[in-house]
């Protein structure tokens, strides 16, 4: 499949993204005096605006690839909750795995923004685990979801949507329905995400989730934790993300190391995001390891040359793409 078939292609899938989806809040404003009431500025509100964050932003990405990208979250049925869910609809995104909960409140992080410096963030949340009967729902609809879709990604913020027991049965039926699944980790249910298909923390999220050390310069001592992981979690692959020096794979018994593009780097919030996106998508078609990790490389550093989290522009992704294949 040559590197035009593989971004037409893209246009075909369905892809399930389970896990954290929450709202990002910006208010911009400014300020000209100090409360009287504490030594505090007074932001005068200009501008205020709702993003998808969490796994929504995963969401965007993957629409961008040009795939159907569809949701499976518990969110509450609170104001903030009504903001999401009409969010997820205006972007034409597939509601269909969204449950609302009565006893949830609805992930908001909000940034008050004065100038172009930010001034407080505040972040209204829960993360306990959901309730038995929340999980028993949510595994129901994935499994609904799961046999018309071409892969699966998780999207794990430690919110408390995703529990070891919704992991091991949505994962265990997936592999039956020989749906790839891929996993973007956080640190709570790191050692949860047991027989996945492709495993992707980054650097940090490695070093501890697996609470060991090393040098990631060495090779040798890279590609040793890399096995531990995979040994550990008996899973078919991993990615690491190595910001900087680039990107790790070990996957259907390849191991490459790809170092970053040199780029103007304006913000590296969401790179994440568009290379989970990207080799999901690019799992979902069976492309070779070193062609998943050289795309998802690729797209992590485009999305790091813009301010603020935004998606993979798919046109711009495509042009740096045939310059590599």
């Amino acid at each position: 499949m040559d590197i035009n078939q593989v971004f037409e292609a893209f246009n075909s899938l369905r892809v399930l993204v389970i896990g954290d989806v929450m709202l990002d809040s910006y208010v911009w404003g400014k300020v000209e005096r100090i409360s009287p009431e504490a030594p505090v500025p007074v932001v005068n509100v200009r501008k205020r605006e709702y993003r998808l964050g969490g796994a929504g932003n995963v969401l965007l990405n993957v629409q961008s690839l040009g795939a159907e990208a569809i949701v499976c979250s518990v969110i509450g049925t609170d104001s903030a909750g009504d903001l999401l869910q009409e969010s997820l609809r205006a972007k034409g995104l597939n509601c269909e795995g969204l449950i609302r909960s009565e006893n949830r409140i609805t992930t908001i992080k909000e940034r008050i923004i004065a100038g172009s410096q930010q001034v407080v963030r505040i972040d209204t949340e829960t993360d306990k685990p959901v309730s038995k009967a929340e999980s028993e729902k949510l595994v129901a609809k994935a499994k609904e979801l799961i046999p018309s879709c071409q892969v699966i990604i998780f999207e794990d913020y430690d919110k408390g949507v995703l529990t070891p027991e919704s992991i091991a049965e949505i994962t265990s039926f997936a592999n039956a329905q020989n749906v790839p699944t891929v996993v973007d980790p956080k640190k709570r249910n790191f050692l949860s995400y047991h027989h996945t298909t492709l495993f992707k923390p980054n650097l940090k999220e490695l070093r501890e989730g697996l609470k060991v050390e090393f040098n990631v310069d060495n090779p040798d001592e890279l590609q040793s934790v890399v096995q531990q992981l995979k040994e550990t979690l008996h899973v078919n692959g991993a990615l690491i993300t190595l910001s900087e020096r680039g990107v790790f794979i070990d996957y259907q018994e390849e191991i490459h190391k790809l170092p970053a593009h040199i780029r103007h780097i304006a913000d590296v919030s969401g790179a994440g995001d568009t290379v989970i996106s990207i080799a999901a998508c690019c799992i979902a078609l069976n492309l070779p390891p070193k062609t998943i990790a050289a795309v998802s490389n690729l797209g992590g550093g485009l999305v790091c040359e813009l301010v603020g989290v935004v998606p993979i522009d798919k046109k711009r992704l495509k042009a740096e793409a045939e310059k590599l294949f």
